[in-house]
């Protein structure tokens, strides 16, 4: 079991965190909750830094984050993307997936601890919930081939069953809640060697996916989101890493 006084997450809205909403309108996430769990279960407060942005596609996320996520010299850097490419019309997965993977390796090149992780599988829950299997599928399967020599873990969300229960997500159908990111940051912790808290087995949602889509679901969420695919606009636009240099993350007491 590796000691990780220093932890820095990329990605895009599921590392940012969005579905975990707080009172103040900030967002909190499996990654801060992995930053928490990592200083309790080993007695000592944990630096952190996410650098993850919400609706940045993989190329973007690897060249606005990766070297920026290095230069930080943290003990691991957790990697993932490649959810906003597979949602566009065309897209080769295997280059994803490639990638992802090459990422991967220059992480390890770097002598940083990779960690690899999928994001939840929404597609019971989402509308096109069968074309979203289908590329989650093929994509999962094209980065596990890749990193298999790769001593670092491989934390499978894609496939946890569990997770894809509609009350682990969001009211948009499209996002983690609270139990949801509290349940990958449990994932992500095991794969690593350590407990979660006892204290995030109570941790309330806001909101869930539970319950059928109605007009108003699409008109809140599915209507914004198609105006944003046809204008080239992202939900990212204009916003900053979410925590672009190192806190300190105590343990939880």
């Amino acid at each position: 079991m590796q000691h990780i006084g220093s932890f820095v997450a990329i990605g895009d809205s599921f590392t940012e965190g969005v579905g975990d909403e707080l009172p103040d309108g900030s967002v909190r996430g499996w990654a801060d909750f992995v930053a928490a769990g990592l200083a309790t279960a080993q007695g000592a407060p944990v630096r952190y830094a996410n650098l993850a942005i919400r609706g940045r596609k993989l190329g973007q996320i690897l060249h606005e984050q990766l070297d920026a996520a290095i230069a930080l010299r943290p003990d691991a850097i957790s990697i993932n993307g490649g959810g906003n490419d597979i949602l566009r019309p065309k897209v080769s997965i295997d280059h994803v997936g490639e990638r992802l993977a090459d990422a991967a390796h220059r992480i390890a090149a770097a002598g940083i601890r990779p960690i690899m992780l999928s994001g939840g599988n929404p597609s019971g829950v989402m509308p096109i919930g069968a074309v979203m299997q289908r590329r989650g599928d093929a994509l999962a399967r094209a980065v596990v081939s890749r990193v298999a020599d790769l001593d670092a873990p491989y934390v499978d969300n894609w496939s946890d069953v569990e997770l894809r229960s509609p009350r682990f997500w969001s009211r948009d159908r499209l996002h983690l809640n609270a139990a949801g990111h509290a349940h990958v940051a449990r994932n992500v912790l095991r794969a690593l060697g350590h407990p979660a808290p006892e204290s995030w087995r109570d941790l309330a949602a806001i909101s869930t996916a539970e319950g059928r889509r109605d007009v108003a679901y699409y008109r809140e969420f599915v209507l914004p989101w198609l105006g944003r695919r046809f204008t080239g606009r992202s939900s990212g636009d204009g916003r900053d890493p979410k925590l672009p240099g190192f806190v300190e993350v105590p343990p939880i007491a």
